[in-house]
């Protein structure tokens, strides 16, 4: 059977140097025309193979959407990848800023839905839309793909998105998830998805998905593995991660 996973983490770059944090800090919001964004002349960062969520939340987008993390090898605790209970989903509930926070699932072709996705109408956290070249700016996008649980409109599993963040970036592993599951319909992926956010900002930062495909008896066949983050930017367009506003540059 074909890896999917070898057909899209060619293009991924590690995360290859140790992030330096000095004092806990040393890290500072890169801000022009008082907007906090992607900006054109992003600071530039090492990164950190075993970063944390706080690393994470504290890396600026340099021009590649998507990175590895800890080297592209998920994280999960052996007691995570128990599969004696069969299939689930979960949900962390909403912060106090009712930011989505994770989605997490032991996923299996029988969560898969039969019906046709509804439309949505839940607007996450700094939802400020605007059509920009080519369609609209923002996606609700899910943090687990509704063709894999049929998942919708739960504001728990719905975040503001970019559409490269949605499609491409996170489609494509979502794809390659869902054909292993329909190939291997005894077989789990154990999955999870974490927007970050840094500080009390509305709008993630970026994304970080992490799965690892399971045998029928739980053990790790290397057929789907991976642990990446995906910046949430969208090329000439500036956001204001506080608020979800943007600023679109026309010379783009």
């Amino acid at each position: 059977m074909i890896k999917p996973k070898r057909r899209i983490h060619r293009r991924l770059v590690s995360l290859g140097l140790l992030l330096v944090i000095v004092g806990g800090s040393g890290v500072y919001e890169s801000y022009q025309n008082n907007i906090p964004g992607t900006g054109d002349n992003p600071r530039q960062v090492e990164k950190n193979k075993n970063a944390s969520t706080s690393d994470l939340a504290n890396l600026d987008y340099q021009g590649t959407q998507e990175i590895e993390v800890n080297n592209n090898t998920p994280t999960f605790t052996k007691s995570e990848l128990n599969v004696s209970n069969g299939s689930w989903q979960q949900f962390a509930d909403l912060d106090n800023l009712n930011r989505a926070i994770q989605a997490d699932a032991l996923l299996n072709k029988n969560l898969m839905p039969t019906a046709k996705r509804e439309p949505l109408y839940v607007n996450p956290t700094g939802w400020h839309n605007k059509r920009i070249k080519g369609g609209w700016l923002y996606n609700r996008s899910h943090l687990i793909g509704y063709q894999m649980t049929g998942q919708n409109n739960n504001p728990k599993n719905l975040m503001t998105g970019t559409r490269s963040l949605n499609s491409p970036e996170m489609l494509k592993h979502e794809n390659d998830i869902a054909y292993y599951l329909k190939q291997n319909p005894s077989n789990y992926i154990r999955y999870r998805v974490k927007p970050i956010y840094r500080g009390n900002e509305l709008v993630a930062r970026g994304v970080q998905m992490m799965a690892e495909s399971l045998n029928s008896n739980g053990q790790p066949d290397n057929q789907v593995s991976f642990n990446v983050y995906i910046f949430n930017i969208e090329k000439g367009v500036k956001i204001n991660y506080s608020d979800g506003t943007s600023v679109v540059n026309n010379n783009y």
